[in-house]
């Protein structure tokens, strides 16, 4: 009976070491401090980047024109061995992503891309004298125009409509 009393004492002294440890890790939990949003996302200067594009494209480059400073560039973009490929991406003054892209590559396969397989609805909408179609059903909402020159434009991201309409409405090409 002697092996009894030990095997006792040693599933005592776990059960208390557990105990421990969970009072350890609660305190520390409890008075780390710990940040649960999204880290700032660094603003990106895409000027030169724009201006190379709009030397070297076969079509009309576009980015906004008077966005207020609360819209933050993101990332930037020119891809010329990927059909003229020219990709801006913001991040909207409610902290969702908003992307303009402009190809001259096969349109369904680029829509498919920039959308992240959205699918056309049968809502339009006129903006600056163009025809956009809404599309919905992938990672992305998307407004999308078809462009000079056989490129096309998509203005896509996690935003909503408004948002998306509002950086379509501030596209300019010179």
């Amino acid at each position: 009976m002697a092996g009894s009393n030990g095997k006792q004492k040693t599933v005592r002294g776990t059960i208390l070491s557990l105990i421990v440890i969970a009072a350890v890790a609660a305190v520390v939990y409890l008075f780390v401090p710990h940040d649960d949003h999204a880290p700032d996302l660094k603003r990106v200067d895409y000027q030169v980047e724009l201006l190379g594009a709009r030397r070297a494209a076969a079509y009309p480059v576009a980015a906004p024109e008077g966005l207020p400073a609360t819209w933050k560039a993101t990332s930037v973009r020119y891809q010329a061995e990927q059909g003229d490929r020219w990709h801006l991406g913001f991040q909207d003054p409610e902290g969702q992503y908003v992307a303009v892209e402009q190809s001259t590559q096969k349109r369904a396969d680029f829509i498919d891309d920039a959308s992240q397989g959205g699918h056309a609805t049968k809502v339009t909408q006129r903006i600056d004298g163009r025809t956009w179609t809404r599309y919905t059903g992938g990672r992305y909402d998307a407004l999308v125009a078809e462009g000079p020159k056989g490129s096309t434009t998509v203005v896509a991201g996690t935003a909503s409509f408004t948002q998306l309409t509002k950086m379509a409405e501030a596209l300019k090409t010179s």
